[in-house]
């Protein structure tokens, strides 16, 4: 039996379909692509179906919750998926765009106080979609320096609070390869920006 089979396809097809007007912060990358990176670093550390379902529309929710009906994840891709999806929103579609600094941290903070309570199914695709995030942060930092901060509410100083926050929250949880990954990559974009 295939690790993902059927629904996985249906899940890409709709994921596409309930994305396909977005795009990442700062370009006209279409948001498909994260998506699909973030689906397959959970598939490559180990992730069942569910979880790769889970996360192509992890932020279905958060962006895309006015294009389907209540419960429609659950209806189409069972209650496992939805529970996976729940646990990895981080606000409502209206809360992400709300560029309220304060109001940022405290979603932020609520976010990473849930970690240790998340069902562990979802830890894999919470941290898988970090990761992703904090690889694009640095690449673009790379690329561009110090203007890349200008995509995100709380700027250089926010942000590192936040992905460094996330590494110590995710810590306790396992997925030693992930989680190594992700400090790695957090770490690795603190100490280029401190040596700037």
């Amino acid at each position: 039996m295939p690790v993902v089979g059927k629904r996985f396809r249906e899940a890409l097809v709709w994921a596409a379909e309930l994305h396909e007007d977005q795009t990442r912060k700062g370009g006209n990358i279409p948001y498909v692509g994260h998506l699909l990176g973030v689906s397959a670093i959970v598939l490559e550390h180990g992730g069942n179906e569910d979880q790769a379902i889970a996360a192509l529309l992890h932020d279905a929710l958060e962006d895309q919750a006015h294009k389907m009906s209540a419960g429609e994840i659950r209806a189409r891709f069972g209650d496992t998926v939805e529970r996976i999806v729940e646990a990895c929103t981080d606000g409502d579609p209206q809360e992400q765009l709300d560029r309220n600094k304060a109001k940022w941290r405290m979603r932020k903070e609520k976010y990473i106080a849930a970690i240790s309570t998340k069902p562990p199914e979802a830890i894999i695709v919470s941290m898988a979609d970090k990761l992703y995030n904090a690889r694009a942060i640095l690449e673009d930092y790379r690329a561009i320096g110090e203007p890349v901060w200008s995509r995100f509410t709380t700027g250089r100083d926010g942000t590192l609070w936040y992905y460094t926050a996330l590494v110590a929250a995710f810590e306790a949880f396992g997925h030693d390869r992930l989680w190594g990954e992700l400090s790695r990559t957090v770490s690795e974009l603190k100490n280029l920006v401190n040596a700037v």
